[in-house]
């Protein structure tokens, strides 16, 4: 249920927390291209142009940022906080939420993990706490009351969790439960080109147990967007992991991206902007998006999908056209 409005951007809770967010914020994983194993996914993004897709999310009326310490080994948090800091935001104003990466750790770790998230996001701090992903030395019951016992100590909000398959957000939510702590989110792949929550039980669960989907990779690395479908050559210019996913979905996304630009059209909108709004407003208010920017005009973008109420024939017809996504492809077809 949206609990409040600023700005004419109605807010929602996030999961069964009192934190009130906007129904899409800004991933900032591109924050970290340019080095490392990210410049196999995003292209670098300078810091002038970092501190103005911020500044322009902010000054539109977006209030929260997803980052991670994977992200860049922390570059993305560091400079997150940089760029806040220099639209003048206090720690009042945003929420920050990061991610803790439990491959080859144990919960244990997440005391001093902290710490140091606490300092790549200085001066602000740690809204909500997500485990990246379910592969860990450590069991979910050892990692709940870890983040259980950071949520006593005030060094977060909130607590969420990445990728978890339906069981294992149970097992979570049920260990939270246990110390009065909310489990507050699921961050997973959801867009039209990605419908999978709706068959693999996710959703289900997400509904049942007030959580909310942290969608990423909404536009699903901007195929959504048309304009690879406009200029194929566009795919030669990106990084080699991005070009070859995008490669794969070229054609089997052609009709459901010819709709999406007659809908833009006739809102007088990109084919991004609808089918951001699409997927923050078909499942009610469980699913959130996390588009990144590496330009302002994108960030723009965002916010314009934060206002845009598609018809219900609108809704229907991107509904029917995708269809086909709810489902694993199996291999070979």
């Amino acid at each position: 249920m949206s609990v409040s409005s600023v700005d004419g951007i109605p807010r929602r809770r996030l999961g069964r927390t009192e934190i009130e967010i906007t129904p899409i914020g800004l991933g900032t994983w591109q924050l970290a291209g340019g080095s490392g194993l990210d410049k196999l996914v995003w292209q670098g993004v300078s810091d002038q142009e970092t501190n103005e897709i911020v500044r322009t999310a902010l000054a539109g009326g977006i209030n929260w940022f997803d980052t991670a310490e994977a992200y860049g080994m922390g570059r993305s948090e560091r400079r997150l906080a940089l760029a806040l800091r220099a639209a003048g935001a206090s720690d009042e104003d945003v929420l920050i939420a990061t991610k803790w990466m439990p491959l080859m750790r144990t919960a244990g770790s997440l005391s001093a993990n902290i710490e140091h998230r606490k300092e790549c996001l200085s001066p602000y701090s740690v809204g909500l706490l997500q485990i990246h992903q379910p592969i860990a030395l450590s069991t979910i019951k050892a990692q709940m009351e870890a983040l259980a016992g950071l949520v006593d100590q005030g060094m977060v909000r909130a607590v969420g969790i990445s990728n978890f398959p339906a069981p294992m957000m149970r097992r979570a939510h049920a260990w939270l439960s246990a110390r009065g702590i909310p489990l507050a989110s699921n961050q997973v792949k959801v867009s039209l080109l990605n419908r999978h929550i709706e068959t693999n039980g996710v959703l289900k669960a997400a509904k049942e147990l007030g959580v909310t989907i942290i969608a990423w990779s909404p536009l699903d690395m901007g195929m959504l967007t048309g304009k690879f479908h406009q200029d194929p050559d566009l795919l030669k210019n990106r990084p080699a992991g991005r070009r070859v996913v995008l490669r794969v979905r070229l054609e089997r996304s052609r009709e459901l991206v010819r709709a999406l630009e007659e809908i833009a059209a006739a809102n007088g909108v990109t084919p991004a902007v609808v089918a951001l709004s699409w997927l923050v407003n078909f499942y009610g208010e469980t699913v959130v998006a996390i588009p990144g920017a590496s330009k302002v005009s994108q960030a723009e973008q965002n916010l314009t999908a934060n206002e845009l109420r598609l018809s219900p024939r609108e809704m229907g017809r991107l509904d029917e056209l995708s269809s086909r996504f709810r489902r694993l492809i199996p291999r070979g077809r």
